[in-house]
């Protein structure tokens, strides 16, 4: 039956008040354990990635699309940095992780991942600047190039180029897979392994596959897919998530040397339906923390430490894409249980802990919001 006048008005004014609710400055989110959630609008970004709180309050947030956005603690947008490398951003690649150095409030060192390219083929690439700062402008000087995946793929998936600081002072770097597979377990690539490396590049004596050829003397672990999370607990320990093919997706604790097995094992299936031997099949790798069926497709990684959420210390929190929500890890020695999620229906690409245990969050996509969620009063 064809719509009447009256049915298309009330038709789209129902989808324009929708679209004003998901666009609301404060609204709650209520988690599957019945927990209540404030979330305030702070801003919107154009593809944002990925964020670093600064010292002052202010943050770093990247857009995949090249630009890296200075922001006040309100949310507003201050300045793009200036300095930064050329992105073209395509597929799944761009612009990517933006982390600060530990001693970054004396010798303001942040550092950047990226795709570059050659012709038909790119790889993501790591570059470490020293930041400067005024109240409303900031630029990036003495860049200079310190880790780059090799080989470099066609096609434009699976770079993860998530970046983090152990607490040993040595920068790790996630690499995914390039939808490639099989380099995962080729020591010769850099493509589906973590790597750990000195602040400037240098590859750390100690590393587990020292003196065996200059790739495999960057890797601290492999067999992983596509890891776009990666966070440290209080102890110390790092942990990394990474999403699985059709299901599977796994958080994992990180050991030195460790091999987590794509794609020779996983807890999901091939985009064909052609099955994989499970995790559980066999000890030669080292089995997930907790793995997802259906997938969650995971994105950004932050281990709870504050008050504001009192109930959550030590959990990970985890950002869902396909999951559309946060989704709460108990954390108990090398395993995971799922507590809640928190949904309000958005992928969320990006999550980040605030110093006054309230959280950061930033949407996925064109208009991706920056969010703070905090405890409903």
């Amino acid at each position: 039956m064809a719509m009447t006048r009256y049915g298309m008005v009330l038709a789209f004014g129902l989808l324009a008040s929708m679209a004003a609710q998901a666009q609301e400055s404060t609204f709650e989110i209520r988690g599957s354990d019945g927990v209540a959630i404030t979330a305030t609008t702070l801003n919107s970004f154009d593809d944002p990635w990925a964020m670093t709180l600064l010292p002052d309050g202010r943050m770093l947030i990247t857009e995949k699309t090249g630009t890296l956005v200075l922001v006040g603690p309100d949310g507003a947008r201050l300045a793009d940095i200036g300095g930064m490398p050329d992105v073209t951003a395509r597929g799944q690649g761009g612009l990517g992780d933006i982390i600060l150095h530990p001693d970054f409030e004396n010798n303001r060192r942040i550092y950047v991942s990226y795709v570059e390219r050659e012709g038909a083929r790119s790889g993501a690439a790591v570059d470490t600047a020293l930041l400067s700062l005024s109240d409303s402008s900031g630029t990036l000087a003495d860049r200079e190039r310190i880790w780059t995946q090799t080989p470099k793929e066609s096609g434009g998936r699976h770079y993860a180029y998530r970046l983090i600081f152990g607490t040993d002072g040595y920068l790790f770097i996630t690499s995914g897979d390039r939808g490639q597979q099989t380099p995962a377990q080729d020591m010769e690539s850099s493509l589906g392994k973590i790597i750990r490396l000195h602040d400037d590049g240098r590859i750390p004596d100690d590393n587990p596959f020292v003196g065996a050829g200059p790739v495999q003397a960057q890797i601290w672990s492999l067999g992983h897919r596509n890891p776009l999370g990666i966070a440290l607990d209080a102890q110390g320990q790092m942990w990394a998530h990474e999403m699985g093919p059709r299901g599977g997706d796994e958080l994992n604790r990180i050991v030195r040397g460790a091999n987590y097995g794509w794609p020779v094992v996983s807890d999901g299936r091939q985009y064909s339906g052609r099955r994989i031997p499970d995790h559980n099949t066999t000890d030669a790798f080292r089995s997930p923390a907790i793995s997802w069926v259906p997938a969650i497709s995971p994105a950004g990684l932050v281990i709870y430490q504050g008050t504001e959420f009192s109930d959550w210390q030590g959990d990970a929190l985890i950002g869902a894409l396909g999951g559309r929500a946060i989704v709460r890890v108990a954390l108990s020695g090398d395993r995971g249980e799922e507590i809640a999620r928190y949904s309000w229906n958005k992928r969320v690409r990006e999550i980040e802990e605030h110093p006054s245990g309230t959280l950061v969050v930033l949407e996925d996509g064109s208009g991706g919001r920056l969010l703070k969620l905090a405890p409903a009063d």
